[in-house]
């Protein structure tokens, strides 16, 4: 039942679909319930809609099979609660260039939805909307964690997102559940030192001594130091090209529902979060495309400046 109606929402207030639409809702077998409530709520607005089953990729951002590339340019609308992230595979920007408004629910789960999906999206697009056009308006930012680890980030000329969970029009994009505003640093520019204490990848959330101490230098990440966590990520990122420990995204949440509970879709919308992302950032205006995966790293209670505003102190957000 609360699923049903948390599907319902999706399709109705955040996707917007009507009966000129072509959905298609795009999963797999581990999300396959959710898949179909999202169908299921689709076919009673339009009777143009298809439920595809595909195999799991494998890995955030792997690409997707040219036929369902395809089929995605071919629908106006389009659902994708699947384990692994399409968010950043050329696929989904293909299909958003076509005209296509697009949601991905990358490992979402249904208590994620139930609980989060009945948000005030009104709040969450204002928001939004204001931290973005700071990033926009930004020349750099400055991230302090932990014990005073600093990472410092040029934003010069790059153009802050809006996520806010209202997929409207042709061509918009969004998690759900949704809520942040986000943005792609120039390549080969961050250095300094960032703790993740929040979660990353599939670490679950992570302990109190269980951090990560990332070390950045143009751009790029030059150290891990930590316990199991570490060295975790580390052999994720040695699977992958080099450009998958480049830093591609700064991002800050803004949904009031969302928690920190060890599900990066929902950690990173969490308000008092900030989240720094590796790898792929050629959907937000970025140089990468090539690192093959899109790895968000949240953290708890950090104070963040853009140019010399405050903007969070210690996870307390001040602007509102």
């Amino acid at each position: 039942m609360f699923l049903d109606r948390a599907a319902k929402i999706a399709v109705e207030k955040c996707l917007n679909v009507s009966e000129y639409d072509r959905f298609l809702v795009l999963t797999d077998p581990y999300l396959y319930e959710i898949g179909f409530a999202l169908w299921d709520a689709g076919r009673k607005r339009t009777k143009d809609n298809a439920l595809l089953i595909i195999e799991p990729t494998g890995f955030h951002s792997a690409p997707l099979p040219e036929f369902v590339a395809e089929m995605m340019k071919l629908s106006t609308v389009i659902a994708a609660p699947t384990k692994f992230s399409i968010s950043h595979t050329k696929a989904r920007r293909d299909a958003c260039a076509s005209g296509a408004r697009c949601a991905t629910l990358p490992g979402i789960t249904k208590e994620i939805m139930e609980r989060t999906l009945d948000a005030d999206y009104d709040y969450i697009a204002r928001l939004s909307t204001i931290l973005a056009e700071k990033l926009t308006n930004a020349t750099t930012a400055r991230v302090i964690t932990g014990k005073n680890a600093e990472l410092f980030l040029d934003l010069s000329g790059r153009k802050g997102f809006a996520d806010t969970g209202l997929v409207h029009a042709p061509g918009d994009f969004s998690n759900l559940p949704a809520g942040e505003a986000y943005i792609a640093p120039l390549e080969d520019t961050a250095y300094g030192n960032l703790i993740i204490n929040g979660a990353i990848f599939d670490t679950g959330r992570l302990n109190d001594d269980d951090w990560i101490m990332v070390t950045i230098d143009n751009g790029y990440i030059t150290k891990l130091d930590g316990k199991n966590a570490s060295k975790h990520i580390e052999k994720i990122f040695e699977t992958h090209p080099k450009n998958a420990t480049a830093v591609a995204e700064l991002g800050i949440g803004t949904n009031p529902k969302a928690i920190v509970t060890g599900n990066p879709l929902e950690d990173e919308k969490a308000i008092g979060t900030v989240h720094i992302a590796f790898g792929d950032n050629a959907s937000m205006g970025g140089k990468i495309s090539d690192a093959e995966i899109h790895i968000d790293g949240i953290i708890l209670n950090p104070t963040l400046y853009i140019d010399d505003e405050l903007i969070i102190e210690k996870g307390n957000l001040f602007v509102k």
